[in-house]
């Protein structure tokens, strides 16, 4: 068989612009097209929703890289994103094991999101910067990380490395502490940290935990192990001392009134997904007001462009069907802690640099702006007409190409309840329901052996 000819086509053929300068501009037009890693997990936003966990584990080993067992040898800002999300499904499949070896490695390899100490403007200008750079982790990111890590090591019974993570997580705390005092920070985490220490017998690091929680939430459910462990220990915090004096009227406590009760059960239920990142729209007028004198570049460009708004990262509210929860232990309704309350710990974080972002989105329109003008007036010298169309697409495609960073961990629960009770040694049944509907429920047949406990770990992400 002969060869088939072999047909060159010039540019002109193939609706090439002639034009150097134009020729430019479209090249940047069809570049700008290319799709980020939020728009590639789409689909898996979709499958958890509608709880397919196990399908949107493999849409997010797709979209990042991930391989179907295990971690990469080699690690990068998509991989530690995806194991980061992979873990918390994981999680809500029971899969403990595979979700705490996902969770470490990702705690590795992300960096901080450094909100405390960002003296130049750099969070702002991060936050276009997707592929091009690594993924950072927002402080509220980084100490939710360790307290569900925790959760797994509690519920494979290792408190050892449960109290690795409780150390992590005080280490974060810390720091968002110096950062935003008075506001709650994953109190949660001081709750499972307690309790870790408590069943290791350390018992004045316990209650310190159970002080920082106490400090965010009135914890029914830590009336009964505090006021045992305050005869075991002199500690007391501020928080404790006015929890202390105001169960001194409480009737006995259930142990108190079965010496029997000798072991323990902690449920902790996890539900719906924090804000995730989308782009957002907004006034140039507005925005130059609220970013102020964070912008850098001369504003006054910005009448010569034709994009009369800003883009960027702003937080949408993850829609969720499990806005109620409730609890059985053994058949009888009790009422769970609500320990955390994720998503509005992220708002506020996200507010507090909210004109920085929104300050580089304009510093950005501005050298788009002026790129366009030079690309106008080199038009208007070659051909006339040509610079206002040259004008357009150039700033059409720095545009697509300057996409804000919607990166995020995009199946961090929202709300954290937390139950723990004494309970005879033996079988037990524990009951979780979501909703309204009787069909929404997890149910978990459990057995406690005499001075131990068994975690039961429920993790809803819809």
């Amino acid at each position: 068989m002969g060869r088939l000819p072999i047909t060159r086509k010039t540019g002109r053929q193939m609706g090439l612009p002639r034009n150097p300068a134009l020729a430019y501009a479209f090249a940047l037009l069809f570049v700008s097209g290319c799709a980020t890693y939020s728009d590639r997990m789409t689909t898996a936003q979709v499958d958890v929703g509608a709880g397919r966990y196990q399908e949107a584990i493999g849409q997010i080993e797709s979209a990042s890289g991930l391989p179907a067992v295990g971690i990469p040898e080699e690690m990068n800002s998509d991989i530690a994103l995806g194991l980061l999300n992979r873990a918390t499904l994981e999680q809500a499949l029971q899969n403990f094991g595979p979700s705490s070896q996902d969770f470490r490695a990702a705690d590795g390899e992300l960096e901080l999101l450094d909100i405390a100490n960002d003296t130049s403007g750099e969070i702002g200008r991060y936050f276009f910067s997707d592929s091009a750079t690594r993924y950072r982790s927002s402080p509220t990111e980084k100490l939710a990380l360790n307290g569900f890590n925790m959760m797994n090591y509690l519920a494979l019974d290792d408190l050892q490395g449960a109290r690795v993570e409780s150390r992590r997580f005080s280490v974060m705390q810390r720091y968002l502490d110096e950062y935003a005092k008075g506001q709650p920070h994953a109190a949660f985490g001081s709750y499972l940290a307690g309790f870790t220490l408590e069943r290791m017998g350390e018992y004045t690091g316990a209650m310190r935990y159970y002080d920082e929680a106490l400090a965010i939430h009135d914890f029914k459910s830590l009336r009964e192990p505090i006021r045992r462990l305050s005869s075991l220990t002199p500690y007391r915090g501020k928080a404790i001392e006015a929890f202390l004096a105001d169960s001194k009227s409480d009737r006995a406590l259930p142990s108190e009134k079965n010496p029997n009760a000798t072991a323990e059960i902690l449920v902790v239920i996890s539900v719906g997904r924090v804000p995730h990142k989308i782009p957002e729209r907004m006034p140039i007028g507005a925005a130059v007001g609220l970013a102020g004198s964070l912008i850098s570049g001369d504003p006054a460009v910005l009448g010569y462009s034709v994009f009369k708004v800003v883009v960027y990262p702003g937080l949408s509210p993850s829609p969720s069907g499990q806005s109620k929860v409730g609890l059985l232990v053994d058949g009888q309704r009790v009422e769970p802690d609500l320990a955390s309350r994720l998503g509005s710990e992220i708002r506020k974080e996200y507010e507090s640099i909210q004109s920085s972002i929104i300050a580089a989105a304009l510093s950005r329109m501005i050298v788009r702006a002026a790129a366009a003008e030079g690309m106008r007036a080199a038009g208007d010298s070659a051909s006339s007409g040509l610079g206002w169309a040259l004008a357009l697409v150039t700033e059409a495609a720095m545009v697509g190409m300057d996409k804000p960073d919607t990166r995020s961990w995009l199946f961090l629960p929202d709300r954290v309840y937390v139950y723990r009770t004494n309970v005879v040694p033996g079988k037990h049944r524990v009951e979780v329901l979501f909703g309204s509907g009787p069909h929404e429920s997890y149910r978990q047949e459990i057995e406690v052996a005499s001075g131990n406990f068994v975690a039961v770990v429920v993790t809803a992400p819809r």
